[in-house]
């Protein structure tokens, strides 16, 4: 399945910008069942500098700077990928999750790793008894990983209420936790530190939703917007992926930007700018399929 993504950030400042130097994760990344065919970033004003490469995680990343005062700044993003589906995994057949937790430390070679660091502490998810006592209610002794992870995640979705305006980029999961309110980042965050709260490898994913979704099926929970779910690591299948958001695990419809520790490794847009006074932002992204690839 093809798609093509447009995704629009505005600001608008009261008072001119000199100077502004700037990162953004916004170009598809290529992963086993996506292909990035096509991507262009439109700046204005054109920016003096533009340059692109990948950061730490292997994600696309790309650097511009503008040195033309302005009191408006406008990035798009135009993206085509093509999406294969996820291979169905029976849950029951994956091993108990304490043996997962120790085989992910029995051998450390390079790949484990790069699995063990997503095990610590980051940003925006710190582990506490609260997050394990939460997740032990899944991840019950014996159970297998795969079964307990769908759980924590359908358990999420159904005790937690999506809410805009309950939280922010800086609530900390602990609130999280006692409002039962947030968004797709906090319950993408929340399912993470459950995971790792038992030791367990967890990252967190950017992305995108299908905007309208096939004849017949519901309109999930995040599009017209930066979507964000998670990856956990099992021995048979490596990284797979979990939206709490939508209780899903993502296939087609759900494509992925880039990959990190927590929401700080991935924001779409972030940098530095001299002066602006008060300012807004609107952000639109608009998903449209483009049928079968085959």
């Amino acid at each position: 399945m093809r798609y093509r993504i447009v995704h629009v950030t505005d600001y608008f400042y009261s008072e001119a910008v000199p100077l502004c130097h700037n990162e953004v994760h916004l170009a598809p990344r290529e992963t086993a069942r996506q292909r990035c065919i096509d991507h262009r970033l439109e700046i204005s004003p054109r920016p003096d500098r533009l340059g692109a490469g990948c950061d730490y995680f292997g994600n696309p990343v790309h650097f511009f700077s503008i040195g033309e005062a302005h009191r408006q700044l406008s990035v798009a993003s135009h993206s085509v990928v093509e999406l294969a589906p996820t291979d169905y995994m029976p849950p029951e057949e994956t091993a108990p999750w304490e043996q997962v937790r120790a085989l992910m430390r029995a051998k450390p070679h390079d790949e484990n790793l790069a699995v063990l660091e997503h095990t610590f502490d980051s940003p925006h998810v710190s582990m506490s008894p609260e997050l394990a006592e939460f997740a032990g209610q899944s991840f019950t002794p014996g159970r297998p990983w795969l079964a307990a992870a769908l759980d924590l995640m359908a358990r999420i979705n159904r005790e937690f209420t999506y809410d805009s305006t309950a939280t922010s980029v800086s609530t900390p999961l602990a609130s999280v936790l006692a409002m039962r309110l947030g968004v797709c980042q906090d319950f993408a965050h929340l399912q993470i530190g459950c995971l790792r709260s038992l030791g367990l490898a967890a990252r967190y994913v950017s992305g995108y939703l299908e905007t309208t979704p096939p004849p017949g099926r519901p309109r999930m929970v995040g599009a017209d917007a930066s979507h964000a779910w998670l990856s956990a690591w099992c021995p048979e299948y490596g990284w797979v992926d979990f939206d709490p958001t939508n209780n899903v695990v993502p296939s087609l419809g759900h494509i992925t930007v880039a990959w990190g520790r927590d929401y700080s490794d991935v924001c779409p847009i972030k940098g530095v700018f001299v002066g602006g006074g008060a300012h807004r932002m609107n952000v639109s992204v608009d998903v449209e399929s483009m049928g079968d690839s085959r």
